[in-house]
């Protein structure tokens, strides 16, 4: 989250920039239906995988840049940022697995290749965040594809990763950079416990189970709220003083926190695993610091456009787990059928497929690649539920 500061606070400006990229395909629009059960009145059937399809379009033309990477946005700052370029290919993985399109294969191969190019022909980063999210998509991608480089990426990423755990600083925990060893941050430990379970579920060694848990248990311990499941941003140590940042509290932070706890779950059998998955996907749904009206919140643009949809990706996995009680199942799925048919229905600018950080209003600037990826995400998860019969 390395940017955070500093964007979130230009975000607050306006962008009127305005917008020239070919229109994409509206093969998305609602199509009205007879409903039977009312005489002849109609609904709406979502086309969510032929709207998915125009976003991935859209997305592709609208931000392509050099070395197979994406630029910072659609007006024209052609930037390179590690970290979203890491969640592009997660994207990516979504549409080659609903679609099983080959074409996607090369732009993720392009897209990994060319991030290392951009970064200075290493993947090392300073930010930990960053490698942890391409470590991450790096496995998705492996095993989509069984595609050995991915793998390798991932396991040097991780090696990385690692260093930078401490025992003697607060306890345990990974810092949010190499540098600052008196910072640790959630976004630097509840996905870095995603990177060693997926591991663990490729290759099945101890060792990397073993890390998940202790990091998961040092965030419990550390991070998050024990009454609402709260998941806060970091703890630091400045001049003497110890301080744990109560005040952010994002997304992001909650759904990774949620996808550690539910694959730690699903393979350890542990029921304490899924409860606190539970607790705090129950508090995403209501807690003001991260819902208005029954929609997750406009967290601005620049790194904070991209929260949400992280947020989707491991709430949708909850959804997903068959061992949750039908009322919490049931809420799960109202909440995210909500905000995605409130963003296909008012957050989405056709005919050209851009999206806004706030998902029931047309963006009115620049779209920055973390915001749009966001909408794509949301989009590419009612695909996947929808195509699963667990949407209502």
């Amino acid at each position: 989250m390395k940017r955070f500061i500093s964007i979130r606070q230009s975000v607050i400006m306006a962008m009127v920039v305005g917008l020239g990229i070919t229109a994409v395909s509206c093969d998305d629009d609602p199509v009205p239906l007879i409903d039977p059960s009312t005489g002849g009145g109609t609904k709406f059937e979502y086309t969510w995988a032929k709207t998915a399809d125009s976003l991935q379009t859209a997305t592709y033309n609208g931000y392509l840049g050099s070395n197979g990477t994406f630029v910072q946005d659609n007006a024209g700052n052609s930037n390179f940022n590690y970290w979203p370029n890491a969640h592009m290919l997660d994207v990516l993985v979504d549409g080659y697995l609903r679609t099983h399109d080959d074409n996607y294969l090369s732009k993720m191969k392009a897209l990994l290749q060319g991030i290392k190019v951009k970064n200075g022909n290493t993947y090392n980063n300073v930010f930990n965040d960053d490698m942890i999210w391409l470590a991450n998509s790096s496995l998705r991608a492996f095993v989509a594809t069984n595609d050995q480089e991915y793998k390798d990426v991932a396991d040097y990423l991780w090696g990385r990763i690692k260093l930078s755990w401490s025992d003697d600083v607060f306890g345990g925990g990974i810092t949010w950079k190499q540098d600052t060893p008196k910072q640790k941050n959630a976004v630097s430990n509840a996905p870095a416990a995603i990177v060693a379970l997926r591991l663990y579920e490729i290759s099945h060694n101890a060792d990397d189970l073993e890390w998940a848990k202790k990091i998961y248990a040092w965030q419990k311990s550390n991070l998050v709220d024990p009454a609402t499941g709260l998941v806060w941003d970091n703890i630091s140590e400045t001049s003497g003083v110890v301080t744990t940042n109560k005040d952010w509290v994002f997304t992001y932070n909650m759904g990774t926190w949620i996808g550690a706890g539910l694959r730690l779950y699903q393979i350890t059998a542990d029921q304490s695993y899924l409860n606190d998955a539970l607790k705090s996907a129950k508090t995403s749904l209501t807690s003001p610091k991260l819902v208005s009206e029954g929609l997750l919140k406009d967290e601005g643009q620049g790194d904070g456009g991209l929260f949400k949809g992280i947020f989707v990706r491991y709430f949708t996995e909850l959804i997903e787990e068959s061992t949750i009680n039908s009322t919490d199942h049931e809420s799960f799925v109202k909440f995210l059928e909500f905000n995605a048919q409130t963003f296909y229905n008012d957050g989405i600018k056709r005919p050209v497929m851009f999206c806004g950080p706030k998902w029931n209003a047309l963006p009115t600037g620049a779209t920055d690649l973390t915001t749009q990826l966001s909408g794509v995400m949301l989009i590419e998860a009612a695909a996947k539920l929808n195509k699963e019969d667990l949407l209502d």
